[in-house]
């Protein structure tokens, strides 16, 4: 493990985790066997989102007969949380693992603690995620949201580092294309996709993609992503809910979370003094 102020490093054999604590916690950069599986530059790495994951319907959420407007962020809805935004402080860090801390704060109405950590070994980065109110109960929600490379290149060694927010600028490096990810997972439905990209509330046969879409994983999320002869990578959680989003050129995401999008107000789930949200997901991997 190597640290600065601005980044922590975990190591495990050949594999490399870099995590930025105070740009949102988020991962920078996982290499497994010096390549790069994250996009860089522009939507880089992985952050989480918390305290709620998606689109919350024009940033209004009831807590019980208390009415709450968040920040537009993604106008007319809010997005992805707070927790991307905020700078965290580091609990734990050793070689492979480390842990990060959040106070919840304005925007959000509530005080709590976020706390996040990840656990890396050869084949695996372990995520887990867990929100804690300081009093008052509130609904909320926490997934990841990984910015998966869609080609890993040629298999040649890139040497690029995360940039320093979604609108940086910057590609996926590389110096030449081998065969684009496939996307396997076999949902038990799709949440249909309304208006402004929220779900109606209806269930429907999964569609064809390509998507920025929700789905139901009742027996917990597995999506298996496939870099022809180069690496198979699943994600897995006991989590039910999966987006998947693959309508940009350079990447694909696959993002486990403990709700549907708008789940604020359609699916919410208390944190309680006595029982915190708590989530976990596993990316595991072997090269091909």
């Amino acid at each position: 493990m190597s640290s600065s102020e601005e980044s922590i490093r975990l190591a495990a054999g050949d594999v490399e985790l870099t995590v930025h604590p105070q740009i949102g916690c988020r991962i920078g950069s996982l290499r497994i066997g010096g390549t790069e599986v994250l996009h860089q530059g522009e939507r880089y790495g992985c952050f989480p989102m918390v305290p709620w994951c998606g689109r919350v319907e024009n940033g209004q959420f009831r807590n019980g007969a208390v009415q709450h407007q968040l920040p537009l962020n993604s106008p007319p809805h809010a997005i992805h949380g707070t927790g991307r935004d905020a700078a965290w402080r580091t609990a734990r860090a050793n070689k492979s693992d480390a842990a990060f801390t959040y106070d919840l704060a304005d925007p959000w109405p509530y005080t709590g603690r976020v706390t996040q950590a990840f656990e890396l070994t050869e084949d695996s980065l372990t995520l887990t995620m867990s929100v804690e109110t300081y009093g008052t109960s509130f609904p909320a929600q926490a997934g990841w949201h990984p910015w998966f490379l869609r080609n890993l290149g040629s298999g040649e060694s890139e040497s690029s580092e995360g940039g320093q927010g979604e609108g940086g600028e910057g590609g996926s490096g590389g110096t030449g294309r081998g065969e684009d990810v496939r996307i396997d997972f076999t949902p038990e439905w799709q949440e249909q996709r309304g208006d402004g990209h929220l779900p109606t509330g209806q269930r429907i046969a999964p569609l064809p993609g390509p998507w920025d879409d929700c789905f139901g994983m009742p027996d917990g999320v597995d999506v298996t992503l496939t870099w022809p002869e180069r690496l198979e990578l699943k994600v897995t959680s006991r989590a039910e809910w999966v987006v998947i989003y693959d309508e940009q050129t350079e990447a694909v995401c696959v993002e486990p979370q403990s709700g549907p999008p708008n789940g604020l107000n359609t699916h919410p789930q208390l944190v309680t003094p006595i029982e915190p949200l708590e989530i976990a997901a596993t990316w595991s991997w072997r090269r091909l």
